[in-house]
């Protein structure tokens, strides 16, 4: 069988931090707002770009064009046009004439176009500008990507003609790169510069809620009794609504006490006239028979009572005890109490640790414990006192004895409330029971075990402040 304890699982945090969602929204919105922006730019520059590409193509074709309406105009008067890429072979760059109003074929072109030809824009299905001219991309004659400007002209007797100048489209995308990258680099500088601004902004503004959360764990650990110091507008009502809550909290703490004193006293004066009645009628067995019930009955009150007392008490806030002078104090008394035995008690506390509770509350379980071992020891009890770390910090309580000990049944038998396994030791069988009732209360538990020194162990774990 298990060993009895009870086990209070710390609550599950729920919820995301609002500085993380903020960092997060604002960043989000940093990122959407700098790609939409990035887009845009590169967009726009890429349309600067062909803009700025065409007004040169269209230089170009207005000189042709001219060439073309000058009727004493030789065939080769016109090859360069003053640029020399369009007399270096295939670089892309290249212009074309077409005549459209006879059958016979007979272009005249660019010396870089050599014996291919350049397709049509009007073939494709592009449409005349307002400008009277068509411009879009095409494939060269190596295959590359040309950015294209055709215009028909109308030369009336002289004929009809179709006048294309293509340049390299390389240059725009290359161009446009090139801006994409120098856009990028800005824009990542920009974006870590904006993210490390958004996490001092966040920091900076949540600085007080900060404050606030520091202030309530020294409320609870009992460093401070409310919350102290000026704060912003906004969250201000928030502080002086915790405290009003605080000094609330104590006075309904104070008022349940004395409730819970009255009642105790109401109830006991009555069920101690019945049990001094039943007494006097020694032989009587009805009067035995009061006599036992009023027992249970003033047993049972005082437990209650006992634990409405502590849940009240454990409702205050702040409430903090030095582990160590309870610890050294219950040792010395223990010795003192079992002197005529020569049971020897011992104790190791780590300094400095504080018990997030009642002092009497502490003096209790760790008492009980204690006296339980000195008890059932032979010779000497151990008390190792330790603090231990996790998401809820803890104290945790050894005492161990070298005494007969028990098997993991006895040990399951002896948490319950008034189980005696032996007789012949005095006690009510109520001590250990007591200890995982208030251990419980406190969020706490209690294990028993075997100890490595020969009898029972018995490990408490409490709140640490």
């Amino acid at each position: 069988m298990a060993s009895p304890a009870v086990l209070v699982k710390p609550p599950r945090r729920s919820g995301s931090s609002l500085a993380t969602r903020l960092f997060l929204s604002a960043t989000a919105w940093v990122v959407v707002i700098l790609a939409i922006t990035g887009i845009v730019l590169s967009s726009v520059y890429r349309q600067a770009s062909e803009r700025a590409f065409d007004r040169r193509l269209n230089l170009y074709l207005r000189t042709i064009i001219a060439e073309v309406a000058t009727p004493e105009a030789a065939p080769d008067q016109f090859q360069s046009i003053g640029e020399p890429l369009f007399d270096l072979p295939l670089s892309g760059w290249y212009w074309q004439i077409v005549r459209t109003d006879t059958d016979k074929i007979d272009p005249r072109a660019s010396r870089s176009l050599w014996d291919r030809k350049l397709p049509k824009l009007e073939d494709q299905g592009v449409e005349l500008g307002a400008s009277g001219v068509r411009q879009g991309y095409v494939e060269g004659p190596e295959g590359q990507t040309l950015r294209m400007v055709e215009r028909p002209v109308d030369l009336g007797a002289d004929g009809k003609f179709v006048v294309t100048v293509a340049g390299d489209g390389s240059e725009i995308f290359e161009e446009t790169r090139t801006f994409d990258y120098y856009l990028a680099g800005t824009f990542i500088a920009l974006s870590i510069g904006l993210v490390l601004t958004t996490i001092f902004q966040v920091r900076f503004g949540l600085a007080p809620l900060k404050r606030i959360s520091d202030s309530i764990a020294d409320i609870r650990s009992g460093r401070a009794e409310r919350l102290e110091g000026k704060f912003p507008v906004e969250i201000a009502p928030l502080a002086r609504e915790t405290n009003a809550l605080i000094e609330a909290n104590r006075e309904i703490v104070e008022r349940s006490r004395t409730h819970v004193g009255n009642l105790a006293h109401a109830i006991k004066t009555p069920l101690s006239v019945l049990v001094n009645e039943a007494a006097a009628r020694s032989g009587d067995p009805f009067a035995a028979k009061v006599l036992e019930q009023a027992e249970i009955m003033r047993s049972q009150v005082t437990h209650h009572l006992e634990r409405a007392r502590i849940a009240a008490r454990l409702t205050v806030v702040g409430t903090v005890t030095e582990v160590e002078p309870v610890i050294e104090a219950l040792r010395r008394t223990m010795e003192k109490i079992h002197r005529d035995r020569d049971i020897l008690v011992r104790s190791e506390v780590a300094s400095g640790l504080k018990f997030r509770g009642e002092k009497q509350d502490l003096e209790e379980m760790v008492g009980n414990l204690v006296d339980n071992a000195c008890k059932w020891a032979v010779s000497r009890v151990f008390i190792d006192v330790t603090a231990e770390r996790g998401p809820t910090p803890l104290v945790r309580i050894i005492v161990d004895d070298d005494g007969r000990g028990l098997s993991a049944a006895e040990r399951a038998q002896a948490a319950r409330r008034g189980q005696r396994l032996d007789e012949s030791k005095p006690g009510s069988g109520l001590g250990l029971a007591i200890v995982v009732d208030l251990a419980a209360l406190y969020g706490g538990e209690l294990k028993l075990a075997h100890a490595p020194i020969g009898g029972l162990r018995a490990e408490l774990r409490l709140p640490a402040a």
